[in-house]
C-alpha cells in the first residue's frame, strides 16, 4: 500500500498579490483528500516590489541587470513563506512542503522560467523537507515550466467521476487550460491560451489605487471602445510569439487603451481578455476535436462576473 502523506503546497501567481496555501493527503498518485486552503496577503511593500521588479525585467538581460534587487526580493518573499508555514505548523502536522516561489520572468521559447524563493534557507527555517524548482526542471524535461497543474486536473476528474470530454479552465494572470478527452491515464494535456487578469490588474494599478477590478464591477460600469479593442486583437493577432504554448504577463500590454477612463479601459480589456479566451477555446476544442466540451472555470478570474458572463455570451458553456 502506497503511503499517504500530509502535504503543504504553496503558491503565488502572477497576481503576486499573496500565498495561497492549501493542505491535502495524497498518496501523489490516484488519491487526495483536502484538509484546509487558506489565503495569506503579502504587505504592500512586497506588492508592489514584486510588480516594479517584473515590469522591469523584460529579457534576459534584464535579470543580470536587476540581480541584487532580485536577491533582495527573494530574500524578503523566502522569510513571509516562512512565517506562513511556522503558523500553519502550529496547527496541522506536515510532511512535505511544495514550494513554487515567485515567477518574475518567463519565456518557453528561451527555455527560461525564473522563480525567486530559497528552497534551502527555507528548510532551515522551517525544518521540514522542501520541494521546490517545479518549472526549471519540467523545462530541462521538455515541458513548457507548469509540470503540475495538469496531472492534479486529471486526478481531479477521475476521483469526482466528471464526465469527459473535459476542459478546465484557469484563468490567473494567465489563461490556461487542461484538456481531458477521455478516462485513459494519458489522455489529457495542457497549455496556455491567452491573457487572464494581467492586463486588467495592470490596468487597474497603474490608474487607481486599487489592485485588481474586484468582481468586475468597474468593467461593468464602462462601455469597450469597439475601435480600440478591434486595434488591440489586430496587434494579437500578429503578435510574434502566436506559435508559443506558454506565456508570460510581459508577452502582452495595456498600451493600446491608454487615453481611456479607468472604467471603459477596463471595459475594453475584460472584453479583449474574454474574446482571446473565446476564440482559443473555441478552436481547441470544437473546431479542432470536433467534440461537445464541458468547460469548468477556476482561478481568481472566475470571480470576474463580468469576464465569465463575455464568456458564457461567447457559448463557452
Amino acid at each position: 500500500m502506497d503511503k499517504v502523506y500530509t502535504s503543504l503546497g504553496l503558491m503565488s501567481g502572477t497576481s503576486g498579490d499573496g500565498i495561497d496555501a492549501s493542505i491535502i493527503k495524497s498518496d501523489g498518485k490516484s488519491s487526495y483528500e483536502v484538509i484546509t486552503n487558506k489565503y495569506f496577503e503579502y504587505d504592500q511593500k512586497i506588492f508592489n516590489k514584486i510588480h516594479n521588479l517584473k515590469e522591469n525585467i523584460q529579457n534576459v538581460k534584464d535579470l543580470n541587470k536587476y540581480s541584487n534587487e532580485i536577491l533582495k526580493l527573494e530574500k524578503n518573499i523566502t522569510l513571509y513563506h516562512a512565517k506562513v508555514i511556522n503558523e500553519i505548523l502550529k496547527y496541522h502536522k506536515i510532511d512535505i512542503i511544495g514550494f513554487h516561489g515567485q515567477t518574475i520572468y518567463h519565456s518557453s521559447e528561451e527555455k527560461i522560467s525564473k522563480q525567486i524563493g530559497e528552497g534551502k534557507l527555507l528548510l532551515q527555517l522551517t525544518q521540514k523537507n522542501i520541494v521546490y524548482n517545479f518549472r526549471q526542471n519540467d523545462i530541462k524535461n521538455g515541458g513548457e515550466g507548469a509540470p503540475l497543474t495538469p496531472i492534479f486536473h486529471k486526478l481531479i476528474s477521475k476521483q469526482k467521476k466528471i464526465k469527459t470530454p473535459l476542459c478546465i479552465l484557469n484563468i490567473g494572470g494567465i489563461s490556461n487550460i487542461t484538456i481531458i478527452e477521455s478516462n485513459n491515464e494519458n489522455d489529457f494535456s495542457s497549455r496556455d491560451i491567452g491573457p487572464g487578469n494581467c492586463l486588467i490588474d495592470l490596468w487597474i494599478r497603474k490608474n487607481s489605487e486599487k489592485q485588481f477590478d474586484k468582481n468586475g464591477d468597474l468593467a461593468a460600469r464602462g462601455t469597450s471602445n469597439e475601435i480600440i479593442l478591434e486595434q488591440g486583437q489586430e496587434l494579437y493577432v500578429n503578435r510574434p510569439n502566436k506559435t508559443s504554448l506558454s506565456f508570460d504577463v510581459n508577452d502582452f500590454d495595456v498600451s493600446f487603451v491608454r487615453g481611456l477612463s479607468l472604467e471603459d479601459g477596463a471595459a475594453t480589456l475584460t472584453q479583449f481578455t474574454g474574446k482571446i479566451i473565446s476564440s482559443s477555446l473555441l478552436n481547441l476544442l470544437y473546431k479542432q476535436t470536433k467534440k461537445n466540451f464541458k468547460v469548468l472555470i477556476s482561478g481568481g478570474g472566475r470571480k470576474n462576473k463580468t469576464l465569465v458572463d463575455i464568456l458564457k455570451k461567447n457559448d463557452i458553456k
